[in-house]
């Protein structure tokens, strides 16, 4: 039976073996493969195929064993996936989801992060000495792969969480049964931000963003899979599993869309930058009502490599108020509000334009103040301007929220007296200084949906899909899915729709198309 399926005696062993390694008794792992043989049977022969006409089958319904299921369905993806190159991801407490790699001849095993907000690849070299990180996680050894190029120009990227720093190196790169010869890889030598790297789950980093960020102007490991002929279609796709007890923790398909994970039709919009996977988003709601920011437009990327959703501080405090979130309490934003909320409020009745009150009051001596690099991706380094002193900086940035909070109060007719109130409240709901805040996780089935706006659709995220949950019992912590961060214009304001979003939408990335699809993960 097995041979007439197609199936050799060597892979059904195979397929018993990974059952039993996943710790399934010898009687269950039987019936697990007499599943995984039934689901093959059932997609290659049953499923008509695109010239066939449609056959009714009479099915059975019979309760299944769910773990015995997810368990054959991860096993089968490896053996019928036949769209598109298959790497099942590991999901570490939704902050983190890695898959592995090979580089070298014979193959040198690291687990990466498919990282789209980035585009060089690197994994932590035998020659990292001196960085205590490294030392917890696999190291590339040029001398034991035939097939190593020595380059050896120096490198460095940073991100918003830490930086990385090296040379340049050439080896061949498998990913999934796809090998990708004379890749061009960072061997990093020096690992910053001790805690970032040394706790990470991964060892290194593999971009999926465009060669026009990539440092060193390194071909991306994508760009030469499709130009070595390694997958058929020039798309690849995420599904991000938000069950981080689950055995399978997600995928990405490369060459291809897997059907099994999302609900009806993806969503498309067009790219309108080539560096990150950046579109064009509408408005952006709490609850049912505009935040007023994104009216016009805003800039907003996908980003797999970031864990939360990266928004405005305006906008991040103001969805922190809403769902209870507490960070640190500004006085400065206090102060402004106290001694030029009057102020503010008769400018912006008056007519004069938002972005030149406080320039106009004094807090402010021009109008970008808030130089801020995009989140995780690779950052220009840029001088900081001096004629402000840090304390005015930060007056000036809790006057341009100001601004922007009481014009949103203004939109809705509410009096001065009630909007100043309202200001001064959400001067405590703001991100800590990490961009981070926490949430009384008995409070989340009564929090407001948070909705993006994307190709005039609505994309909604309910509480307990935007606010993330560490530990487990009476040491659970909740945490608001929602970081700060501010990006002046003409690139800003910016949003990064992380793995919180990514993981409710199943995201595809058309490379060739150069458009993004999102559709309900399932």
């Amino acid at each position: 039976m097995v041979l007439k399926l197609g199936i050799s005696a060597a892979a059904a062993a195979t397929i018993f073996k990974a059952f039993l390694s996943q710790g399934v008794s010898v009687n269950m792992a039987h019936k697990l493969v007499q599943l995984t043989l039934c689901l093959w049977v059932f997609t290659t022969l049953v499923l008509p195929s695109p010239s066939a006409g449609l056959s009714r089958i009479t099915l059975k319904k019979q309760r299944l064993d769910l773990k015995a299921t997810r368990i054959a369905r991860g096993i089968l993806h490896k053996f019928a996936s036949s769209d598109g190159e298959v790497i099942p991801l590991k999901n570490y407490m939704d902050a983190q989801y890695y898959g592995v790699i090979g580089i070298g001849s014979p193959p040198q095993n690291f687990t990466v992060i498919f990282d789209t907000g980035s585009s060089n690849l690197w994994v932590p070299s035998s020659k990292c000495y001196f960085s205590i990180s490294c030392y917890f996680h696999s190291k590339y050894k040029s001398s034991r792969s035939s097939t190593y190029t020595k380059i050896g120009k120096p490198c460095e990227i940073n991100y918003g969480s830490g930086s990385i720093s090296g040379f340049f190196s050439q080896d061949n790169v498998e990913v999934g049964g796809v090998v990708v010869t004379d890749q061009v890889f960072i061997e990093a030598t020096r690992e910053g931000s001790f805690p970032t790297f040394m706790l990470a789950k991964f060892d290194g980093i593999l971009g999926l963003g465009f060669q026009e960020i990539s440092v060193g102007n390194a071909t991306p490991v994508w760009y030469n899979m499709l130009n070595q002929g390694g997958v058929r279609e020039d798309v690849f796709s995420f599904w991000l599993n938000r069950d981080p007890s689950a055995t399978y923790g997600g995928e990405i398909v490369f060459g291809g869309v897997d059907p099994m994970h999302y609900k009806g039709k993806h969503t498309y919009i067009p790219i309108t930058q080539k560096g990150y996977w950046q579109f064009d988003m509408g408005d952006f709601l709490i609850g049912n009502h505009s935040t007023g920011l994104c009216v016009g437009g805003c800039a907003a990327i996908v980003d797999s490599g970031t864990s939360l959703l990266a928004g405005p501080t305006a906008v991040v405090t103001e969805i922190n108020h809403a769902i209870g979130a507490e960070g640190v309490v500004s006085a400065e934003c206090k102060e402004v509000v106290s001694q030029y909320g009057d102020l503010i409020w008769q400018l912006l009745v008056s007519g004069v334009q938002p972005d030149t009150v406080c320039i106009q009051i004094g807090l402010c001596l021009f109008n970008e103040t808030h130089h801020m690099s995009v989140i995780k991706t690779v950052i220009e380094k840029e001088n900081m301007e001096e004629e402000l002193s840090v304390g005015d900086k930060v007056l000036c940035t809790a006057c341009q929220m100001t601004v922007i909070w009481i014009q949103n109060q203004l939109k809705q007719k509410q009096t001065k007296d009630r909007v100043l109130n309202y200001v001064n409240e959400l001067c405590k709901s703001l991100p800590s200084p990490m961009g981070q805040s926490v949430i009384d996780c008995a409070r989340i089935s009564s929090m407001p949906d948070i909705t993006f706006t994307i190709a005039d659709k609505p994309f909604k995220l309910t509480p307990d899909q935007y606010v993330v949950r560490a530990g487990e019992g009476i040491a659970t912590v909740c945490v608001s899915g929602f970081t700060a961060l501010d990006v002046p214009p003409p690139r800003g304001p910016l949003w990064i729709l992380g793995d919180v979003f990514m993981g409710v939408y199943h995201t595809v990335f058309d490379y060739g198309n150069l458009e993004i699809g999102f559709a309900e993960a399932a």
